[in-house]
């Protein structure tokens, strides 16, 4: 069975891969025009979608300007069917976006699988009236089969300037078996992640051809990495206090 999952992710990251060229090279612009020109690149998600966040924060051969917009209440540890119920209040975003900074030459990227709940969808009009390039991943799959939760109805792809499909089958269980009821196996975080350090390294080739040096943390267990970290650390602080605390 194990075979049988890894030969499903093979498969979904080979359609993304090709399918979702163009759209994350096109993020992966973005990304380095806003690092070319002091921004930050937030990103947000809800429930697992969060781990998006984490996966690119603070992390060695990393770009540093990342900013995870890490709500405790919409992740599972404060309480898992309450933060499923709290992505699903309209206007519940504006509870904490408005201590989130946001510039013109940000990039926000917003992670939701299902793209159909209120907070992902309202976070990414949030960061449009800032004018900042709002990235989703998402799966257009669902926007075909079930309904918006949105109060405007929308979805997050159209909340979107850019979208890119994660190509995630209804239901995010990938698995099945004759003998059980119900489907099994996900495959969103590692495809989302994948996803989203593609367009990350894309982004650092784009700024190297650019003659723009990237910033990249070093690793903390490489001799020198400290005295580079810190340099880093010191010019994005105040954007993203999370660096420092």
């Amino acid at each position: 069975m194990f075979n049988q999952y890894f030969e499903k992710l093979k498969e979904l990251l080979t359609t993304v891969e090709e399918v979702e060229e163009k759209s994350i090279k096109a993020a992966a612009n973005e990304i380095a025009k806003c690092i070319e020109n002091d921004g930050i690149v937030h990103v947000f998600g809800c429930g697992h979608s969060h781990m998006i966040g984490e996966e690119l924060f603070y992390r060695a051969g990393g770009l540093v300007p990342i900013n995870p917009i890490l709500i405790e209440d919409l992740m599972l540890h404060k309480g898992a069917v309450r933060s499923s119920q709290l992505e699903q209040q309209n206007d519940f975003a504006d509870s904490f976006m408005g201590d989130i900074s946001i510039a013109p030459n940000d990039v926000v990227m917003v992670v939701s699988t299902s793209g159909r709940n209120p907070v992902p969808i309202d976070v990414a009009k949030w960061a449009k009236k800032q004018m900042a390039f709002v990235i989703s991943i998402t799966s257009l799959a669902y926007p075909k089969t079930v309904s918006s939760r949105h109060k405007d109805g929308q979805y997050l792809f159209q909340a979107a300037d850019l979208v890119i499909d994660n190509h995630i089958p209804l239901g995010d269980a990938m698995m099945e078996l004759p003998n059980l009821e119900v489907s099994f196996g996900s495959g969103s975080t590692v495809v989302g992640t994948a996803i989203a350090n593609a367009i990350m390294v894309e982004a650092v080739n784009m700024l190297v051809e650019h003659q723009f040096t990237p910033p990249i943390f070093k690793s903390g267990n490489a001799d020198g990495a400290a005295e580079h970290n810190r340099e880093l650390i010191n010019k994005y602080k105040n954007r993203i206090p999370m660096l420092d605390k």
